[in-house]
């Protein structure tokens, strides 16, 4: 699990910065607010594969 793990957390962050993207541009807003969102967005993202990372770890202990 400790490195099927690293490659989920890639692929997630890919599928929400595209998502993320998408929705700037839909939404057309300037380059400041844009880069904002994808840094809280990031933030919260990667919290939350740490959280459940750490939750899988558990469980298999």
């Amino acid at each position: 699990m400790t490195m099927i793990f690293p490659f989920y957390a890639v692929f997630i962050l890919l599928i929400f910065n595209s998502l993320t993207y998408q929705f700037c541009m839909k939404m057309e807003m300037k380059e400041r607010k844009q880069s904002t969102m994808f840094r809280v967005i990031n933030v919260m993202i990667l919290i939350l594969l740490v959280s459940s990372y750490m939750k899988v770890m558990n469980a298999t202990i």
